[in-house]
């Protein structure tokens, strides 16, 4: 097997089993769930995932130089920031009608936003890193890790949709806004103490 099909595959499989119980694929059926745009919600995580991909192979080792603390901490002000766009952007009822979205690129453009703040310094980010810098075949390992993410976002649009018939949406928005606040907290607190 060639050993680019290899890095491909290396990144896919780590990606895709990262990714499925990870908090960015329960953001995902969230955000599927609440503007009942299903599309809409896959070109986001797309265009966030193509962003982090890009950037992880670009960024490489030059990661693995920074100060751990300072950018545990930036790290975390991020978990939070999504915590706080997930709390405030809930109604007072459970109508998928009452959230404002401007057209399918307001969902497009604000999935983007959420997911793409939910990655920074994510295991699947990191790993992404680690293998570039073991394997190298940037471009590879770039599109395993991408195509991983789309087919965990097109999952969990397919799970929003089962799961909006059974948890109110509002119920599970604010879960997802607690799991990115504990995840900016627990992360803050590892910086603190490293």
């Amino acid at each position: 097997m060639p050993l680019v099909l290899q890095a491909f595959l290396v990144a896919f499989g780590v990606v895709f089993l990262a990714e499925l119980p990870d908090k960015t694929m329960f953001a995902t059926v969230v955000l599927a769930t609440r503007y009942r745009r299903p599309l809409a919600v896959v070109i986001g995580v797309t265009l966030a995932m193509a962003f982090h991909s890009v950037l992880a192979v670009a960024v490489g080792e030059a990661l693995r130089h920074l100060p751990r603390a300072p950018t545990q901490l930036g790290v975390a002000a991020l978990f939070v920031g999504g915590g706080v766009l997930l709390l405030r952007s809930g109604g007072d009822n459970d109508d998928v009608q009452t959230v404002p979205v401007h057209g399918m690129w307001g969902v497009v453009g604000r999935t983007a936003v959420i997911i793409g703040i939910a990655e920074f310094g994510d295991f699947t980010q990191l790993a992404t890193i680690g293998i570039v810098a073991d394997r190298g075949y940037p471009v590879a390992v770039a599109a395993g890790s991408l195509v991983a993410h789309i087919v965990v976002a097109i999952l969990a649009v397919v799970a929003g949709r089962w799961l909006e018939r059974r948890l109110p949406v509002r119920t599970m928005q604010r879960a997802a806004g607690a799991l990115f606040m504990s995840f900016g907290v627990l992360t803050a607190v590892s910086a603190i103490r490293s």
